[in-house]
């Protein structure tokens, strides 16, 4: 017996060594806002987003870095605050470390608050024995004066512990080496990690005394097998050994917990105990010098989170972004229009000069050609200022304070509170806040927040909002106000398609989708200094220039499609010509015209290109032109019958209409089902259409 439990022993002594010949593979995993990614980053030389609220990585990224001489893989886990609950962020990272070949699992903390992190720390460490707990943040912990005896927290833990500061690059050798000691000598825990209330505890052992399978670990396979909301057929199926034998003693515990009435309390009973265990263990290996070090967040919190101020402060902020944005997105604008227009006649120039036949040289110029130069001169000015402004909130610590003042009304609206950190991305671009659904737990209000997103208007919206106003509301102002006046309305139409998300989340939930708000953990990140080079970096290449070239694809294509409408005739009339006959006593009804209505259904791709078609069909020239300031353009809407109930109307229609095509391919990748796809783009659209109706056949009897 001793003789081969010898041989079993050098055998796994070997095979760690041949694993380190060949390089190991290290996962990584935290939670979210710890400075994880930082850490990947900075090992492997990728660059991975950043993002200071829960949830942002939601897929595996990998990278190697080299450590004696060897190429080692590290792989990068979705943030998590648990691997009990069950999003999917959290079932990616809890099965990568429970299925996976996975040599080291390297748990990043936040120094600052170790013991709400101790939590997963002591979960992994229930799932695997090569753990290296990484003290992250360790300069703001020592700016706090909180001082760790990490040589104590060792030997509570039994695994490595290294003291760090990712973001100044300190502390990542001995990361290296640690990683690599834990490699070639494993550590073996001798008993549980956490003891659980007495019943529980007896479960669990009897689901131990049935798995009979060695190379597993059988507290965490007993915990997940009792788990009331696990698939257990997913760990029935990683077991050896005798399958039935296990689930006859699974079967048998829950019984027993049943009638002990503490079975439909087992993930408290979990929590309840890995806290007190994470509390014990902190209390020994941590000393605060300074106690009221939070003094200052709290005094910050006690504002920005309190039920009046807090939503006041929101607005606010909302607003002093807009007008940044719209008094910021004029002159570059321009400058990017006048040299779209002379690459523009160089382009010409050069098509001809190759014989390009007429047809050819229109369609490239005049309809591809000037299609995606108004798209980037619109679209680009405005996202450049955006998107640092809205990274360096997130950079700072504001956005989960949104999602905390804004959990209340979701609550009533029986969604999701993280919804509003969703709703939120939709500012940017609509596709990415569907893509962010993934935050949430519930797949009920996952399709809520999927569903309701298309009311914030995305920044493809804005351009024609702020030309609407501009042109219609704010010309008896003196120009010093007119930037102000322009924000204050284009916030309160952001605030309608906000009030119009909890109203039709709230119909949803008593309708399609029935069912209860979920609860859920919110971290308040402490307040951290922006870094301001790598927000303006991160929000350029991953935000800005990633939905430009997306716009771009879709309005290469729109731009041709759009020229051949407005040159085709049939009848000496363009197609483009019939199609808003067809459209006219529809749009009339909503308060439009049919040139309208088919702008925005040809802008389909890509909303940016909505005014440059309603001026093609207006000027009735077969191309788009530019007019050199907006005054030019108010003149044509008026010789057109536009009144103030049309600008009314048509800036209603576009906050409350069908989502856009990158946005309804979003949809269906991530539901995974034209139903829900279809209903996305059915339920704005009718309650745009009824919204504009109103106002319309309002004004009609108010002022005939």
């Amino acid at each position: 017996m001793l003789f081969s439990k010898l041989i079993e022993v050098n055998e796994e002594i070997n095979e760690l060594y041949k694993n380190e010949e060949e390089g190991y593979t290290v996962a990584l995993i935290g939670n979210p806002n710890v400075g994880k990614s930082t850490v990947f980053n900075t090992l492997t030389g990728m660059k991975q987003h950043t993002g200071n609220w829960p949830g942002k990585t939601v897929s595996l990224a990998s990278g190697t870095y080299v450590f004696q001489n060897k190429n080692n893989e590290m792989i990068d886990l979705p943030g998590t605050y648990s691997l009990l609950a069950h999003s999917k962020e959290e079932e990616v990272t809890r099965n990568y470390i429970c299925f996976e070949k996975c040599d080291v699992c390297l748990v990043v903390c936040d120094a600052t608050c170790l013991e709400r992190n101790m939590n997963l720390v002591l979960q992994t460490m229930e799932i695997t024995n090569r753990v290296v707990l990484c003290l992250n943040l360790m300069d703001e912990a020592e700016r706090k004066e909180i001082h760790i005896d990490e040589k104590k927290l060792e030997k509570l833990l039994g695994v490595d512990v290294v003291k760090m500061s990712a973001r100044n690059h300190i502390g990542f050798e001995e990361l290296k080496q640690a990683i690599a000691h834990t490699v070639r000598i494993q550590r073996f825990h001798t008993h549980e990690i956490v003891t659980y209330e007495p019943h529980l505890e007896a479960a669990l052992k009897k689901i131990e005394a049935a798995l009979c399978d060695e190379s597993i670990n059988k507290r965490f396979y007993a915990l997940k097998l009792l788990d009331p909301q696990v698939d257990k057929e997913d760990y029935y199926h990683q077991l050896n050994g005798d399958r039935e034998k296990v689930r006859i003693a699974v079967g048998e515990a829950i019984e027993e917990l049943e009638e002990q009435g503490i079975y439909e309390h087992y993930e408290e009973l979990i929590v309840k105990e890995l806290s007190k265990k994470a509390k014990d263990i902190v209390d020994k290996c941590i000393m605060f010098n300074n106690a009221h070090y939070y003094e200052r967040d709290l005094k910050i919190d006690r504002i920005v989170t309190h039920k009046i101020y807090g939503v006041l402060i929101m607005i606010a902020l909302l607003s002093v972004i807009f007008w940044i944005t719209i008094s910021g997105a004029n002159i570059p604008s321009q400058i990017l229009s006048d040299a779209f227009g002379t690459m523009e006649g160089v382009l010409s120039n050069f098509l001809h000069t190759i014989k390009v036949s007429d047809w050819l040289h229109d369609i490239l110029v005049l309809g591809v050609y000037k299609t995606t130069g108004w798209v980037v001169a619109v679209m680009l000015p405005p996202m450049a200022i955006f998107f640092p402004l809205f990274t360096l909130l997130e950079d700072f610590g504001y956005l989960p304070r949104i999602a905390f003042n804004l959990d209340g009304y979701f609550q009533k609206a029986k969604a999701c509170g993280k919804q509003a950190l969703t709703m939120c991305m939709g500012f940017g671009c609509n596709a990415v806040g569907v893509s962010g659904c993934r935050i949430i737990d519930s797949p009920r209000e996952r399709l809520l927040a999927i569903l309701t997103n298309n009311f914030v208007p995305c920044n493809g919206r804005f351009p024609t909002l702020i030309a609407i106003i501009s042109m219609f509301f704010t010309g008896m102002f003196l120009a010093p106000w007119n930037g102000i006046v322009s924000t204050l309305i284009l916030t309160s139409v952001i605030l309608l398609g906000i009030w119009l998300t909890f109203r039709v989340s709230s119909l949803l939930s008593r309708t399609l989708l029935k069912g209860v708000p979920s609860s859920f953990t919110l971290e308040l990140p402490p307040y951290r200094k922006p870094q301001f080079g790598k927000v303006i970096v991160r929000s350029v290449f991953d935000r800005t220039l990633f939905v430009l070239g997306r716009a771009i694809s879709v309005a290469v294509p729109a731009g041709a499609f759009i020229w051949l409408l407005a040159n085709v005739q049939i009848q000496d009339v363009t197609l483009l010509a019939h199609i808003s006959s067809f459209l006219d006593p529809f749009a009339q009804l909503l308060g439009l015209d049919g040139v309208i209505l088919l702008a925005f259904i040809l802008g389909f791709p890509a909303n940016e290109i909505v005014v440059p078609i309603m001026i093609m069909a207006y000027m009735s020239n077969g191309y788009m032109i530019e007019f050199e300031n907006l005054m030019e353009l108010k003149e044509l809407l008026l010789a057109n019958g536009w009144t103030w109930v049309t600008a009314v109307c048509t800036m209603l229609f576009s906050l409350i209409h069908w989502p856009c095509a990158t946005t309804c391919l979003t949809i269906r990748k991530e539901t995974g089902s034209w139903k829900w796809t279809i209903l996305s783009i059915l339920i704005p659209t009718v309650i745009g259409c009824i919204v504009c109706a109103f106002v319309a056949a309002t004004s009609r009897l108010l002022f005939l």
